[in-house]
């Protein structure tokens, strides 16, 4: 599993497989590693659900070659639907300060948006 996390072929049971395309993205201040048919949690956009978005692509990968833009692919691009809106699992936020009867326990829960990649299109 570590070669297919760093882009790389991995060994199967007929040889050799190839690595499918994949494209890094930004949204929310954030960058994913997306290929078509991912669905990505990503952080709270204000887009109704069933609705699509582009996505500014940083860098693709196509199989064989790895392009990266300065900052971003003018001539790719990755659409995405939206499955839903959402709320991830509670963190504990636990402030402590030996000695001193210092404690504050608070509870977050961030918002998402689950997207679905549909396309990840480039300009031949």
């Amino acid at each position: 599993m570590l070669f297919a996390s760093a882009g790389m072929d991995r060994r199967g049971k007929e040889g050799w497989l190839k690595v499918m395309a994949y494209a890094i993205v930004v949204t929310g201040g954030k960058q994913f590693r997306v290929a078509e048919g991912d669905v990505v949690q990503v952080p709270s956009l204000d887009v109704e659900p069933g609705q699509t978005v582009n996505l500014d692509v940083l860098a693709l990968h196509n199989g064989t070659e790895f392009k990266v833009g300065t900052p971003r692919l003018a001539d790719v691009r990755v659409t995405a639907s939206v499955i839903g809106h959402g709320r991830a699992r509670k963190i504990i936020v636990f402030k402590f300060k030996r000695r001193k009867q210092y404690r504050r326990k608070r509870g977050h829960r961030q918002n998402f948006t689950a997207l679905l990649v549909q396309k990840i299109e480039a300009a031949a």
